[in-house]
C-alpha cells in the first residue's frame, strides 16, 4: 500500500497530512500513527491544544458538556473552571463564529474569569464545539 501525500494543512498548531491510507498528524508521539478519519485527526489535535496550556482549558460540546479538559481543570475541578449552568450559554457564543474565530467572555462567578471561546468544527456530523481557555488566573 502506498502512502502518497495528498494534501497538507495546519490545524490548531499542528499539521494534518492526507495519505492514501488515512491521515497523519504532526507532532504526534507515535509518528507512524494513521487516523482513518479526518475527524479523529482533528480531535487528537484539539485535545493536544487543551493540554498545551498552563491555564485551564477544555472543550464544550453542543449539549453544554465539557467533553474534554486539561490536567489543570482536573486538579481544580470542572465546576471551578466553568460551572455546569454556564456551559451551554458559553457554547452558544461560538455558534455565530466562523471556524477558528475567537471571542472573549467574562464569566463572573466568585470573581471574574476572562475566557477565550474558539469555534471549531471537528466532525460535521456533530456541528461545532467550543474550545475554551481561561485567559487570566
Amino acid at each position: 500500500m502506498s502512502d502518497r501525500i495528498g494534501s497538507i494543512f495546519g490545524f490548531l498548531n499542528g499539521t494534518i497530512v492526507t495519505i492514501e491510507s488515512g491521515y497523519k498528524v504532526f507532532p504526534h508521539p507515535q509518528p507512524d500513527k494513521i487516523f482513518k478519519r479526518l475527524s479523529d485527526a482533528k480531535w487528537f489535535l484539539a485535545l493536544r491544544w487543551c493540554d498545551d496550556f498552563s491555564t485551564p482549558a477544555g472543550i464544550i460540546n453542543n449539549t453544554g458538556e465539557l467533553s474534554f479538559f486539561n490536567q489543570i481543570v482536573l486538579e481544580m475541578g470542572e465546576e471551578n473552571f466553568i460551572p455546569q449552568k454556564y456551559r451551554l450559554e458559553i457554547f452558544t457564543h461560538c455558534l455565530p463564529l466562523k471556524p477558528n474565530e475567537t471571542i472573549t467572555y467574562d464569566l463572573v462567578v466568585e470573581g471574574k474569569n476572562t475566557l477565550e471561546i474558539r469555534a471549531l468544527e471537528i466532525d460535521p456530523r456533530y456541528g461545532k464545539v467550543a474550545l475554551v481557555r481561561q485567559l487570566d488566573r
